[in-house]
């Protein structure tokens, strides 16, 4: 440790300014502004070095968030990505999505404001592109094994990357124009500009990564035809099956899923033509039904469209503004939080419950809301409380049952548990022999972080199975429940 009582000394968790709102407002670009060198290190100079450090308890990566952080208080950012490298493919992708389990298992957190972990991990990979050391890991040799990788998300990419440094032939299948999965299109430019993803793809193909976008695996080929072509299939296609209502006006016009509006709108923001059909807020009342990210994305997206009101409506009460009783340091608490979409205007209605959509022509034009509270476990409408919402346009963001099972369950003979959720070995080996699953596909919806450290322990199990033994890490198991459940 640079000062064994810097945590004492900064007391105050500082980030970068973000943006100015009306600023931001007219672009898609990411809301931070870069973040001053000597505040970084103070920041990571609050890291107590802990003699056990719950932090890597509930990062599933195992990062190793003390030695970082002191090389970074020290200002030794080569060093420090490095370090960060080895526990983690895409530090960027996690430090800008990720919301940071490790925070919350912070000692530090126990009665001061955490360290800024995830800040200290995005400056470090962005430091360390500015300066030219994200470089491409070329095996020197090849062991003359195949795997095809079904699925460009974070964890197809972490399993492929491991798999190429290995030795191995790897080639990454997307059925979407461009690889990345809903880091292409389903994340909003403010939230992660491409140019990130594009950077690591880059690496990727200079390692010896082969992408195959444009190809539904299942469809265009089948997965007999990988089975043959391949020594090793890991199935990483998510869990991108969406949840859907049952109430009465479901099926008036205007009423979409977040996955039917963000990924077009997204398409538009980088550049790309827009289509026909594209769902504009501009000018229209937006209603988002659901209270997590995903909601925020639609969110900020409405309002840089020029929507003329957005409402986010959580089932949920307001959170409190420190850690509850019953969620004890070190698990992840729900608090309340801000987005930087929600400083952008528009408002958030807590306690809500829709009944029914009503509209006006066959098209949407409100919803009727009533405050709900729990009894003995189920929401329970509160007398007197129902009120309508204007709304042209309303968004369901309510979260993914599960991955989609199309051709490719039968072709490979994946089998799904009651959750929908591809079975598989501790080991990410299904019944089928050569054949793995990682990710949300086995997991379930889940975080960002928990996708690339299964994508990494996938790999070390197909390395396995293909050579006899493994050197590569295996970071959790696939039936491994994480801190924040």
């Amino acid at each position: 440790m640079v000062d064994p009582r810097g945590f004492l000394k900064v007391r105050e968790r500082e980030l970068p300014p973000r943006r100015p709102v009306p600023l931001r407002l007219m672009d898609w670009r990411e809301v931070y502004e870069k973040q001053d060198q000597q505040q970084l290190q103070r920041q990571a100079g609050r890291c107590m070095d802990c003699g056990i450090p719950f932090c890597h308890n509930a990062c599933p990566l195992g990062n190793l968030i003390p030695e970082w952080n002191d090389l970074v208080s020290r200002g030794d950012m080569r060093e420090a990505i490095e370090r960060l490298h080895a526990t983690n493919n895409f530090p960027e992708f996690t430090g800008k999505l990720c919301p940071a389990p490790c925070e919350s298992a912070c000692v530090l957190g126990i009665n001061q404001p955490p360290v800024t972990i995830k800040q200290v991990e995005v400056m470090i990979a962005e430091n360390a592109a500015e300066a030219g050391w994200i470089t491409p890991q070329v095996p020197e040799r090849l062991t003359g094994k195949t795997v095809a990788v079904v699925g460009s998300g974070p964890a197809g990419l972490a399993a492929a990357q491991q798999l190429t440094r290995s030795g191995h032939t790897v080639v990454v299948y997307e059925r979407d124009d461009a690889v990345g999965g809903l880091m292409r299109y389903g994340i909003p430019e403010f939230k992660m500009e491409r140019s990130v993803l594009d950077r690591r793809l880059a690496q990727m193909e200079a390692e010896g990564t082969r992408f195959r976008a444009g190809v539904d695996v299942g469809a265009d080929i089948t997965g007999e035809q990988l089975r043959d072509r391949f020594d090793a299939v890991v199935v990483a296609t998510g869990a991108t099956q969406w949840r859907e209502v049952d109430l009465p006006g479901r099926d008036l016009a205007g009423i979409h899923q977040a996955m039917e509006y963000l990924p077009p709108t997204n398409r538009v923001a980088v550049g790309q033509e827009a289509p026909a059909d594209l769902i504009d807020a501009h000018g229209l009342d937006v209603v988002v039904i659901g209270g997590g990210d995903t909601g925020s994305d639609c969110y900020g997206t409405a309002l840089r469209q020029g929507a003329r009101s957005v409402t986010q409506l959580d089932i949920y009460p307001t959170a409190p503004e420190e850690r509850a009783d019953h969620e004890p340091w070190p698990t992840m608490p729900k608090v309340f939080s801000v987005s930087s979409s929600h400083e952008e205007g528009g408002q958030r209605k807590f306690s809500a419950s829709t009944q029914a959509f009503v509209g006006e022509d066959g098209r949407v034009s409100g919803l009727r809301i009533v405050e709900v509270t729990k009894v003995d476990g189920v929401w329970t409408p509160v007398e007197g409380t129902e009120q309508d919402l204007p709304a042209q346009l309303v968004l369901l963001a309510i979260g993914f049952a599960g991955p989609e099972h199309g051709g490719l369950v039968a072709q490979l003979g994946l089998e799904a548990d009651a959750r929908t959720r591809f079975t598989r070995t501790p080991g990410y080996a299904t019944g089928t022999p050569g054949v793995f699953v990682a990710g949300d596909a086995g997991r379930g919806q889940s975080l960002i972080v928990w996708a690339i450290a299964e994508g990494r322990a996938c790999a070390a199990a197909v390395d396995e199975f293909l050579m006899g033994d493994t050197a590569l890490p295996v970071p959790i198991r696939a039936d491994a429940v994480p801190l924040t459940a």
